[in-house]
């Protein structure tokens, strides 16, 4: 009997397929957001056209674009390699706060006058990227350890460990790091320690070139390494794994290190790129939305950068879009929010097809009984 939908065999995997329907998603999701925009007796093209105008048509906004797009890749790389081997992180929020605040500490230890002194940037900065990862990869490991020693649910201590995290930050930066009488915050970091600027006259860092070589990295464990194979594997099917002779509880715990180290790295690109303080509230939210970021990306490391671009560029452009067409930057929100709704959708496609045949088709004609 025909259907609506028929199942492809096999799924559409190429890459044009996951590009068309992941632009399908986003342009679906724009075109609902537009109806918001008339609500408010604007133009949809204009308002569309600040959006996306102010990061991506001037210097000075993609710089900040780049700024919010640096932690967003991080982060969603560490996704990618938690979920695609089957841990279910979402600590990151925990181990972005713990790599700011180790790699901060780090920094102002060169202060003039404190223990270690100033030192040459090029000497800092392996030993920033050190300690921030090792930190957040611990962090993140003893999650890890706690799911495949005791069997314990990582969703839920993942997510209790982000609390746990941000009271340390604001002990440390309300009592023993704290600037003498200034608000919960640290003094500012030495410009020695600063990530440099790398596209004249904006804010834009170096973190995102942190962001790039991170992402080569993990496309290369996943794809090239044995150890990523092993890893992905055990995502699959952990017992599959255990069968081909794989240890899977090493396996998970090495995931959660990986994962949790970069996004460690992510509070450092922060810290030392951005705020070039330690304060209470610095990650703002930015370890839920980098996993957000990963979703957009189909879990993809080398989709994760121009993915994090997009996001972050939004972001930016949200408030030149409430200035020009006086239109609330919650908005932006909706849209972001529907665009990763619409791409889980949308993946249907890849496994399904619509039958037009099925809408043309006209209903059987009954002939009538002729009596004998």
């Amino acid at each position: 009997m025909a259907r609506l939908f028929e199942r492809r065999l096999p799924p559409a995997d190429s890459p044009a397929a996951v590009f068309a329907t992941t632009t399908g998603a986003f342009l679906a999701a724009m075109v609902i957001t537009a109806f918001l925009f008339l609500s408010y007796g604007a133009s949809p093209f204009q308002a569309y056209f600040a959006l996306f105008h102010e990061p991506f048509g001037t210097l000075r906004g993609f710089g900040y674009s780049l700024v919010r797009a640096s932690p967003l890749a991080l982060i969603a790389l560490g996704t990618i390699v938690s979920w695609r081997s089957g841990f279910s992180y979402l600590g990151f929020e925990g181990c972005f706060v713990i790599g700011a605040a180790a790699s901060g500490w780090l920094a102002l230890l060169t202060l003039p006058g404190a223990r270690i002194g100033a030192v040459p940037f090029f000497l800092f900065l392996p030993f920033a990227i050190l300690i921030a990862f090792t930190a957040g990869g611990v962090w993140a490991g003893l999650v890890g350890i706690v799911r495949a020693r005791l069997g314990g649910n990582e969703v839920l201590i993942s997510l209790m460990s982000n609390y746990v995290a941000i009271f340390i930050l604001q002990y440390l930066v309300s009592g023993p790091m704290r600037a003498p009488g200034s608000l919960p915050e640290t003094r500012p970091l030495p410009r020695t320690t600063w990530l440099p600027f790398v596209l004249p006259g904006t804010r834009a860092h170096a973190g995102i070139l942190i962001a790039l070589a991170a992402a080569g990295l993990v496309w290369m464990l996943l794809q090239k390494m044995p150890l990523g194979y092993e890893m992905i594997v055990t995502g699959f099917n952990s017992s599959a794994a255990r069968y081909a002779g794989i240890d899977v509880g090493r396996r998970l715990v090495l995931a959660a290190f990986f994962a949790g180290g970069l996004g460690g790295l992510a509070g450092m690109v922060e810290v030392l790129g951005a705020q070039h303080r330690l304060m209470d509230g610095i990650s703002g939210g930015v370890g839920f939305v980098g996993i957000v970021v990963a979703l957009l990306a189909r879990l993809n490391p080398l989709a994760v950068i121009p993915t994090a671009l997009l996001y972050g560029g939004m972001s930016v452009g949200a408030d030149a879009m409430q200035r020009r067409a006086s239109i609330p930057s919650s908005i932006t929100f909706i849209l972001q929010s529907l665009a990763v709704l619409l791409v889980l959708a949308f993946d249907a496609l890849r496994y399904y097809r619509i039958n037009f045949s099925f809408l043309r088709r006209k209903p059987p004609v009954i002939a009538e009984q002729v009596p004998k």
